[in-house]
């Protein structure tokens, strides 16, 4: 059971402006340089090596060395998850009107971008809705989806790795995350992730540099409505 102390330490760790930036930039799902990082924050290289080193013991971060650079990412889906569920509510304490939503000073976050490892945002729940409609997902429980036979054999077509998905051990097979700008639920866990990567393979969307924010092609626009029958 998680003590009073230790959810306050967790809290404290993702309180701190400088280390929040540093999550939220983690939140593309990529793992970024100490530099990287740094940057984002507006912080010097030791002090972000500071905040680094703390996340890392407090099971936010891992990290991990490739030639002369160190790289992090996030620890796991679940910090991730925890990360969204912030976002979220910390949007409800301005007006849906106010300038300083994020997705209303940057509208190309609100219309697509990563959520750690899958979609989210207009198009994430444009997909979630088609799949919905289909009879390709179902709502399982308050938490979950479940993926029905005719959505497997759907997944399967269009290339989704629906197997490796479900051989992703304990990660959960599909999650209804509570998107923070849409105020939905998408589709996260491994079949979420499975789903963002075949956009991504297949040329559908593409990522930007440093940024959370993906960029939908033409042919993805396209692929949205021939092969999901979602409109945005």
């Amino acid at each position: 059971m998680t003590t009073i102390n230790a959810l306050s330490e967790v809290a404290a760790l993702m309180g701190d402006p400088a280390r929040a930036a540093m999550l939220s930039l983690l939140m593309d799902g990529r793992a970024h340089t100490a530099s990287e990082l740094a940057l984002t924050a507006g912080i010097t290289a030791q002090t972000a090596s500071g905040h680094l080193s703390r996340m890392i013991a407090g099971n936010l971060l891992a990290a991990r060395a490739h030639g002369r650079n160190r790289f992090y990412r996030l620890a796991s889906p679940e910090v991730a998850h925890a990360i969204e569920s912030l976002m979220n509510v910390a949007g409800l304490r301005a007006p849906p009107a106010s300038a300083n939503a994020a997705w209303r000073r940057d509208p190309d976050l609100r219309f697509c971008r990563t959520c750690y490892d899958h979609l989210a945002g207009q198009v994430g729940i444009a997909v979630t809705d088609a799949l919905t409609r289909a009879g390709h997902i179902e709502p399982e429980g308050a938490r979950d989806w479940k993926l029905t036979d005719g959505g497997d054999l759907f997944c399967q077509r269009i290339g989704v790795d629906v197997d490796g998905a479900r051989r992703a051990g304990s990660r959960h097979f599909a999650r209804q995350c509570l998107d923070w700008s849409e105020r939905r639920p998408h589709i996260s866990g491994a079949l979420g992730a499975a789903i963002a990567d075949t956009f991504f393979r297949r040329g559908w969307a593409e990522r930007l540099r440093r940024s959370r924010t993906v960029r939908l092609t033409d042919s993805g626009r396209r692929a949205l409505g021939s092969q999901f029958g979602a409109t945005l």
